[in-house]
């Protein structure tokens, strides 16, 4: 029997060795084996931070590992989402990005920091809340018509909150803007809690914001409600009329969330996280806690990586056409 040549042999024995030093299947089937990273990209205390707390806990219990919630904040959410897409794509961070995040700042940064369609692996589509138009409590207006008409006549004097530049809430109230055909001032904050206590306190006259952070506002009447910015009445204000009931069709601005891991990460990985995922929002009190400020989980057919991996350039070209309209860029 002719012998192999020794080169063969070396080289195929240095392939076997550096298959077994890939981050393989094999390798993956155990993580996660140390604490896992979910990068929130807005400060504490805001509607992405309480989605994510949420599932951070019962995602722990489902995965035996610690998931540990960074809030990074800056840039209407683009630096915590960058700091994911740079990341090792070892299955040790993954980010809860969303709607501004993942489809706006595309459109409205000159130069953002990250491809959003081709820079991470996508895990899951979760959640799905509206976006709330609350003023002070002491804006004449009641309903959305009144607002318009009262703010052509005082939008030199007016100002809205948001939790940063670029983000949903920012993003939202340009459209409204540009709708109205008014030129309101954006003050930005860092992070939805600063903006509302303002608001509360009288200094800021609206804001475009989820309802998560809105609703314990609005049901002690710290805040008044206008709008719902959605296409349904949220179950837990169903007397609150849509933007589109009250004559504005242009105007929808619910707010997503979905799990993304930067791209490289393995098959194994995606899929394990993905699974978990589903089966935290399926739990009983996660469901039950989310409901209860207004988050909706998406059904369960929209709840997979091969979803979002289609809805994420389906949203980032929907938000094109409007932001581009408004004339808004940022650098």
């Amino acid at each position: 029997m002719r012998k192999r040549p020794m080169k063969t042999v070396a080289g195929a024995a240095l392939a076997a060795v550096a298959a077994l030093c890939r981050p393989g299947p094999a390798i993956a089937l155990d993580w996660p084996t140390r604490p896992v990273t979910m990068v929130v990209p807005y400060a504490a205390g805001g509607p992405n931070d309480t989605v994510g707390r949420v599932l951070a806990q019962r995602l722990g219990e489902i995965l035996r590992a610690q998931i540990i919630v960074e809030n990074v904040g800056g840039a209407g959410g683009m630096t915590g989402t960058n700091r994911v897409a740079k990341a090792a794509a070892d299955g040790s961070m993954f980010l809860l990005g969303g709607q501004s995040t993942l489809a706006q700042i595309p459109s409205l940064y000159r130069h953002p920091l990250y491809d959003a369609a081709a820079d991470f692996v996508p895990v899951a589509l979760l959640t799905d809340q509206a976006r709330i138009l609350i003023t002070r409590k002491d804006l004449p207006p009641d309903t959305l018509p009144q607002f318009i008409a009262y703010a052509k006549m005082n939008h030199v004097r007016m100002q809205y909150a948001s939790a940063g530049g670029g983000s949903g809430g920012h993003v939202c109230a340009i459209l409204l803007n540009t709708i109205m055909g008014t030129t309101i001032a954006h003050v930005p904050y860092r992070g939805s809690g600063p903006a509302m206590q303002d608001m509360m306190a009288g200094r800021i006259d609206f804001s475009c914001e989820q309802i998560s952070t809105a609703l314990p506002q609005i049901e002690s009447g710290a805040v008044k409600a206008i709008a719902t910015l959605g296409l349904a009445r949220p179950s837990v204000l169903p007397s609150l009329p849509t933007a589109q009931e009250q004559g504005i069709a242009a105007l929808d601005c619910s707010a997503w969330s979905a799990l993304v891991f930067p791209k490289g990460t393995p098959d194994a990985i995606v899929h394990r996280l993905s699974k978990a995922a589903n089966e935290a929002v399926e739990t009983p009190a996660v469901r039950e806690r989310l409901e209860s400020v207004g988050v909706t989980v998406v059904e369960r057919e929209r709840r997979t990586p091969g979803y979002l991996a289609t809805f994420i350039p389906a949203e980032i070209a929907r938000w094109a056409a409007p932001i581009k309209a408004s004339g808004v860029s940022i650098d």
